[in-house]
């Protein structure tokens, strides 16, 4: 048990959590939504500190950045819990256990054994992901702290609902994030995945220009629920216009899983409809994922179009990248560390 940071007594053993914008006000011997920040007499402890329940060395592309030290490694851990509950969830088991009432599980690693782990496998990051990183904060803060001490780059892979007070104590540890911007719709947030649309949206704006965090963004398209060309036109407009159209935006397609298995896998021309959107706004990156055979996981010079990364699966097979620009024409590509 390890007391929690982001809080504050509100009185009669009552504890305000402010970590994320669900801003929980919690009761003795009760968790927040998360279902891993618990107030015990007070006190609000975290429950998942040091109890890692995923961790692997994987392709930098796989969080999925593409453009944040391509053809890399990254060393990816995370705990159980997460602050949504989405019902389409792709790895409920590891983020809803809590909430459903499920023990809180996990291998006991320090800060310190995590990241002589990410050394030993020679990985140039440390990503934070699988489940939700901001309900494991101070895990996270105190592994960052420590990477950034030994060089290592820090990643989060995030629904992009923590509160303002939280990006603050991460603002000079993090190095990139990719966001889940789930949909466009505050009843889709609220209904489907027990959050609010409006912190998203602030959170993009103030990672992208006052963070300066390198920002990919991704949309899983369901089916009937998120991918009216009317919700994609708004959400289009809402990244080339208030977040950047240098900004990659990865559409990934939908497998039905966890409490929705109602609705179909997306199809190839649902995809291709919201690529061509992203397009049309002027969005540089576009990147559809989960769907092989589109061929849009490429990274294309807008300058003039010639073919500057090429990859297959989380791989990178290719690059015609000099010192960051297109050996073609000289055009500078955004990114960390682009080759």
């Amino acid at each position: 048990m390890h007391e929690a940071r982001l809080w504050k007594s509100i009185g009669r053993d009552i504890v305000a959590c402010r970590l994320c914008n669900h801003y929980c006000a919690i009761k003795s011997g009760r968790c927040g939504k998360c279902g891993v920040r618990e107030n015990r007499n007070g006190t609000l402890y975290t429950l998942n500190y040091e109890k890692v329940a995923a961790m692997n060395l994987d392709p930098i592309e796989k969080k999925p950045l593409y453009h944040f030290q391509p053809g890399t490694k990254t060393f990816s851990f995370a705990t159980m819990g997460c602050n949504m509950s989405c019902s389409f969830c792709q790895n409920w088991s590891l983020s809803q256990s809590p909430l459903d009432g499920d023990a809180i599980k996990g291998q006991p690693l320090s800060p310190e054994q995590l990241v002589s782990e990410a050394l030993r496998l020679d990985a140039d990051s440390i990503a934070y992901t699988y489940s939700e990183p901001t309900v494991f904060f101070e895990l996270m803060q105190d592994t960052a702290k420590l990477a950034k001490e030994h060089g290592l780059k820090n990643i989060m892979v995030s629904n992009g609902f923590m509160s303002t007070e939280c990006l603050e104590e991460l603002a000079n540890l993090i190095d990139a994030i990719n966001v889940d911007l789930k949909c466009f719709t505050p009843e889709f947030y609220h209904q489907i995945s027990g959050g609010r649309l409006e912190p998203v949206l602030d959170n993009l704006k103030r990672i992208k220009h006052d963070l300066k965090w390198w920002l990919e963004v991704t949309t899983l398209l369901i089916p009937g629920k998120n991918d009216s060309p009317e919700e994609l036109d708004q959400l289009t407009d809402f990244l080339a216009n208030e977040v950047g159209t240098d900004t990659p935006w990865h559409i990934s397609r939908f497998h039905p899983n966890y409490r929705m298995t109602d609705a179909p896998p997306t199809s190839g021309d649902s995809l291709d409809m919201a690529y061509n959107m992203g397009k049309s706004k002027g969005l540089q990156y576009v990147y559809i994922g989960n769907m092989p055979g589109l061929d849009r996981q490429n990274t294309l010079c807008p300058g003039c179009g010639e073919l500057l990364i090429e990859r297959s699966g989380f791989g990178m097979t290719k690059s015609n990248l000099h010192n960051g620009k297109c050996t073609k024409c000289g055009h500078t590509i955004p990114g960390v560390d682009m080759g």
